[in-house]
């Protein structure tokens, strides 16, 4: 019988380690003013269908893929920046391109004020979107935190935060995730009280347009660390910060650290904001424990419309044959200086073969 019993552990520990789990994120999904306008249809419909067919792959690759939806959907009038509101049906197509989670606590989800963030939590629900980081009041936070995603039997949890608002103060009962080392800390707590065996805490962070992380950045992030977390992902500075996996001793095992992965889509101009970097993770559970396995990057350029009836495009790196010769230089120099500056100083996050 002690043998039979042997045997079974061993058995399920063998086809745990089987069960890998992938995992993707991408970075800012904005929709500034030329955005929509570049998607909208004569019959006043907004079609973003050519954005993301040469990513699509990448993204349907994942068990689960993470977005962080900059914009709310607020409704009508649309706006880009400094206050947006997006369609609907935006959205919609992250989700058609295979998103499965949405990330709204960033610094323009009360562009809209309250009313705003409201319906974006409505809207997404409505579209049978998954989304964390902003709730209509405490009792739907409650509700949805942590909030935990079974697959292969593995249960990891994600959470999200935001360092601000943009000075948008909350003016009745909505709620937005700050990053705040005590609510961090509990949410951490009743994730693992839950049965999460991995968690996952995504940040809206750091200085825009910088390069590396600051130091506020840094310091977060090791306290992160010695919480327990596996993952530490970025965003807000608009362009690609680099990416480290690095072990933690007390709780002997690895944590990749994403600082940041740049924008997502947007119509910025400056050139290390012409880009973004998709970040692909696989988890597993080994010896009653998950692990990361295999991270890595892929860079990728926003290609923008020069006529009309052109729309704003994501080539991958590995696609210049897609380009629009106009398009060519800025690609390159992108590319370039993205490797040189920033993926340079990346530490056991290599770059996809």
């Amino acid at each position: 019988m002690k043998l039979l019993s042997i045997l079974m552990l061993s058995i399920v520990s063998l086809l745990q380690s089987n069960h890998t789990v992938n995992l993707m994120f991408v970075g800012d999904a904005m929709q500034h003013a030329p955005q929509i306008t570049a998607a909208q249809q004569p019959d006043g419909t907004y079609d973003y269908s050519p954005c993301f067919q040469y990513i699509e792959d990448d993204v349907r690759w994942a068990d689960l893929a993470v977005v962080n939806l900059e914009c709310p959907l607020a409704g009508k009038p649309y706006t880009g920046y400094p206050c947006f509101s997006a369609p609907d049906s935006y959205a919609q197509r992250l989700k058609d391109v295979g998103f499965d989670l949405f990330l709204t606590a960033n610094n323009h989800c009360l562009d809209r004020r309250d009313k705003g963030l409201v319906r974006t939590y409505h809207a997404l629900d409505s579209m049978g979107i998954a989304h964390i980081g902003t709730y209509p009041n405490d009792q739907e936070r409650a509700n949805r935190i942590p909030y935990i995603v079974t697959i292969k039997g593995l249960k990891i949890a994600f959470l999200d935060y935001t360092y601000g608002t943009n000075g948008i103060p909350i003016q009745g009962d909505v709620i937005v995730d700050f990053i705040d080392q005590q609510q961090i800390a509990d949410d951490i707590a009743l994730a693992r009280e839950r049965g999460a065996h991995a968690i996952c805490v995504n940040l809206h962070w750091g200085i825009e347009y910088q390069l590396k992380p600051v130091a506020s950045q840094r310091t977060l992030a090791d306290w992160l660390v010695t919480q327990g977390v596996d993952l530490i992902i970025g965003g807000h500075p608009h362009v690609v910060e680099p990416m480290e996996v690095r072990h933690s001793e007390e709780y002997d095992k690895d944590v990749l650290l994403v600082y940041s992965m740049g924008n997502f889509i947007s119509n910025q101009s400056d050139i290390d904001t012409r880009g973004g970097a998709m970040v692909k993770v696989s988890l597993r559970m080994e010896n009653g424990h998950a692990v990361i396995v295999d991270p890595r990057y892929k860079l990728f350029f926003v290609q923008k419309p020069v006529a009309r009836g052109q729309n704003y495009v994501l080539i991958p790196e590995a696609r210049p044959d897609l380009l629009r010769p106009d398009s060519k230089a800025e690609f390159t120099r992108f590319m370039q200086r993205t490797h040189n500056l920033v993926m340079s100083n990346n530490k056991n996050v290599p770059q996809e073969q």
